[in-house]
């Protein structure tokens, strides 16, 4: 051990020790005296300054004048195992650094703006991995990693470590290349952050988290394999990546942070695996070169802004599993013209497909019970829209300054419309209500500046008048007969089973029954003329039988 009067120091405490042993042992000051030896002092070893601590030492600060560095396996009897938060924090003169195969832990900050480091290898002698032609080899196990060693810029993270702590790489500017082998379990916020000569990182299948911009301004970074236990890729771990093209995300993960990919504004292709059950807010926002994305059914939640202007984004797929999609998730993304909703959605938030202007139809799945403000806003596109049946409330300019839409149809259980609805939507023809008239709400300028607009209403309806928000109404005359089964008469009246039947003005219609579903045999029970469109049947021997099914038919 070298350094001013160290051995000298350690003989001394050892002496101090055992004197005190000797006169108060019924205190048991030997046990303090061993754990003065377990948590032994800083002392200076040749380039570094280090601590030990239960029979194991970590580097707390390099003291050299850089160039090649070599971490020796052992100091003064114990293994040197960590290296320590901020041990070579700003050593821009340091260019090379060879690691023992004994470091379990690098710590937060360790390389931390270390701008001249080319290299970080292995210490082949106390490792299982060497370098054969640029290929690393696991010895113990005889299986290559395919990763090209021994070139300037390329680190190999020694197969031992287990945790690469927070900023222990930030600002490595002449990192070019990075391995993470199988052994690490977590790359910690911002341990790579603004390498900007990155270009390919290789993250092991151990690695269970990929920390808070950990990646984040690797403005070079071109190529990144993660491995298939991540099952978190942190907020903003990969953001300001420009150069990124390709990202395969694996079914281990199950989150995407906010921001993680925002913006990789040359990312292209984009593979979404099928564990993932979150994509966090403004997480692709802003790639402006991604073409389609196919979300899984395992998502539950696209996140505020997920896709917010991806201007080359075509056409979207999104998954059964999905219940909400959140405020601007596609908002601004002019290219889009072809949407799939799964089956699962229930809320399309505010402004979700703003601006989407050549989104040109979309299906409104019938498990969806809300649309958020302007959630179609400007969509330039769109001709036609059908609002399912489980929406009760409509308004806020969901469509406004759709200047194509031509025909809407309301569902049924609208009740409430509010002002701004199809504001500006200059060549809507017809609106199409399936259901009574819903109650207007603010100052009820639903259809302002739509000239061209009539609304129709299905007869056997009620609260319909000669117009509706100043503009004319006119009877909606269905190809086939209906049962309207949202109305206050459907059902059970005075032991009656009855409902209105809507079609078409002094057309007979016959309703038949049959008590056997799944093996039918239809009987007339009833022919009614429909002298206004409609008319009400009700069935008074209902009670007479378990079960009972109608159907309607023309003569």
């Amino acid at each position: 051990m070298v350094g001013n009067g160290t051995p000298a120091r350690v003989d001394y405490i050892r002496r101090r020790i055992k004197i005190t042993t000797k006169i108060v042992n019924k205190q048991n000051i030997k046990l303090l005296a061993l754990s003065m030896l377990l948590a032994f002092p800083t002392v200076v070893h040749a380039q570094f300054t280090f601590t030990t601590n239960s029979g194991t030492i970590t580097i707390t600060r390099y003291t050299g004048t850089g160039g090649a560095v070599t971490i020796p396996d052992t100091t003064n009897g114990y293994p040197v195992t960590s290296i320590g938060s901020g041990a070579f924090v700003c050593c821009i003169s340091l260019t090379s650094l060879t690691i023992p195969y004994s470091i379990t832990n690098i710590g937060n900050s360790a390389f931390y703006f270390c701008s001249g480091l080319m290299a970080i290898t292995v210490d082949a002698n106390n490792s299982v991995f060497s370098s054969v032609d640029g290929v690393l080899i696991n010895k113990s196990k005889a299986t290559l990693i395919q990763y090209p060693m021994g070139k300037a810029g390329s680190y190999t993270i020694p197969g031992s470590v287990a945790n690469i702590g927070a900023y222990a790489f930030q600002f490595c500017y002449s990192l070019t290349g990075v391995m993470i082998p199988d052994n690490v379990t977590n790359i910690e916020s911002c341990a790579f952050e603004s390498c900007t000569n990155l270009t390919s990182v290789a993250i092991g299948n151990a690695v269970t988290s990929i920390g808070q911009s950990a990646f984040n301004s690797c403005t070079k970074l071109v190529s990144v394999t993660i491995g298939n236990s991540v099952a978190n890729i942190g907020s903003s771990a990969f953001s300001s990546c420009p150069s990124l093209t390709n990202i395969t995300i694996p079914n281990s993960v199950i989150t995407i942070g906010s921001y993680a990919f925002n913006p990789c504004t040359n990312l292209t292709n984009l593979t979404i695996g099928n564990g993932v059950s979150f994509i966090g807010s403004d997480a692709f926002a802003h790639c402006i070169s991604l073409t389609s994305v196919t979300i899984p059914d395992s998502v539950t939640d696209v996140g505020f802004q997920a896709f917010f202007e991806c201007a080359s984004l075509t056409n979207v797929t999104i998954g059964n599993g999905v219940t909400s999609i959140d405020d601007e998730a596609f908002c601004g993304c002019t290219n889009l013209s072809s949407i799939k909703l799964g089956k699962s959605v229930a809320n399309i938030g505010s402004s979700v497909f703003y601006s989407c202007s050549s989104l040109a139809n979309v299906t409104i799945p019938n498990s969806v019970t809300s649309i958020g403000y302007e959630a179609f806003c400007k969509c330039a596109s769109l001709t036609s829209i059908t609002i399912p049946n489980g929406i009760t409330s409509i308004g806020g300019g969901e469509f406004q300054y759709c200047t194509r839409l031509t025909a809407a149809i309301i569902g049924n259980s609208v009740t409430n419309i509010w002002d701004n609805e199809f504001y500006g939507c200059t060549s809507l023809a017809g609106v199409y209500f399936t259901g009574n008239a819903p109650t207007p709400t603010n100052n009820f300028s639903v259809f302002f500046n739509d000239n061209n607009a009539t609304v129709y209403y299905l007869p056997g309806t009620t609260g319909w008048g000669s117009t509706f928000d100043g503009r004319p109404t006119v009877l909606w005359f269905l190809p086939n007969p209906t049962i309207l089964d949202f109305e206050p008469n459907f059902g059970v009246r005075t032991n009656r089973f009855g409902f209105t039947i809507s079609w078409a003005t002094n057309i007979s219609v016959v309703v038949e029954t049959c008590t056997n579903f799944s093996n039918p045999v239809w009987q007339p029970v009833q022919t009614n003329t429909l002298t206004t469109g409609s008319a009400y049947f009700s069935d008074p021997d209902w009670t007479n039988y378990p079960g009972r099914f109608y159907r309607l038919r023309s003569p």
